[in-house]
């Protein structure tokens, strides 16, 4: 058995899948580790939904991207924000809701991530695979018709949970030099060290599974933040009732 920390280093992305059913037994525990992350103020402000209809799977697999892997996880979770249920109880306590506030909208969307983070741990641990998609994104509103999706709730991402039918290649993260300083934020260093890191991307790009584009990190996140990235989410955000006040 591999310990926390070996499991936790070891993660990738599952992208094909078996056809075994997980447990409901053990889906019902994966669920209950990821509620038991930490959550601000204890809001516990994430909703799951777990959607099994292959029409619908069908449908938000296209409206992400066409990323089939939707279709064929044994599991999919749309995991969302939800401020909702708790601003439900300001009418039943006679108090103001004041949900639509920046920090509310921050709080939900850190309690989802911190979940569902937590609930991939746990599945990783029984020898699952996972994979986020984020593509959900592309078509939020779409997306929230087909889940009915009140105000107050938005779709973050979803998550394909099955049995791995794939062995791909850990992916090198940037080095720890980089991403963690000391007393206060600097670069000393930074250049050369992600100058080497840029040459392990490109190797890994080159001769993982299936092979590919041999780009850097460097020029994959220079082209991400030169391009703009779904500018209609502040619109379908305030639509759905996060009003960034």
């Amino acid at each position: 058995m591999s310990t926390v920390l070996d499991l936790l280093k070891s993660h990738r992305s599952i992208r094909k899948f078996t056809e075994q059913a997980i447990d409901s037994d053990l889906l019902n525990d994966l669920v209950l580790a990821g509620q038991a992350a930490a959550t601000s103020s204890f809001l516990q402000g994430s909703t799951i939904i777990r959607i099994t209809d292959k029409a619908t799977r069908a449908e938000i697999a296209k409206l992400a991207g066409n990323q089939k892997y939707v279709e064929t996880a044994a599991e999919f979770f749309m995991f969302c924000a939800d401020l909702k249920r708790a601003g439900n109880y300001c009418e039943a306590y006679e108090k103001p809701f004041e949900g639509d506030f920046t920090e509310h909208f921050i709080i939900a969307t850190t309690d989802v991530a911190l979940m569902a983070q937590s609930l991939v741990t746990a599945a990783e641990s029984v020898g699952l695979g996972i994979c986020y998609i984020g593509g959900i994104r592309n078509n939020p509103a779409e997306v929230s018709r087909i889940l009915q999706l009140p105000k107050g709730v938005y779709p973050v991402f979803g998550l394909c949970l099955g049995y791995p039918d794939q062995d791909p290649e850990v992916k090198p993260r940037l080095p720890v030099s980089v991403i963690m300083k000391q007393e206060v934020y600097n670069e000393e260093g930074d250049k050369d060290s992600i100058a080497i890191y840029d040459e392990k991307i490109r190797e890994y790009y080159k001769t993982r599974t299936g092979g590919g584009h041999g780009i850097s990190w460097s020029e994959q996140v220079a082209s991400l933040l030169s391009e703009k990235s779904r500018p209609h989410m502040r619109e379908f955000l305030e639509q759905q009732g996060f009003k960034f006040k």
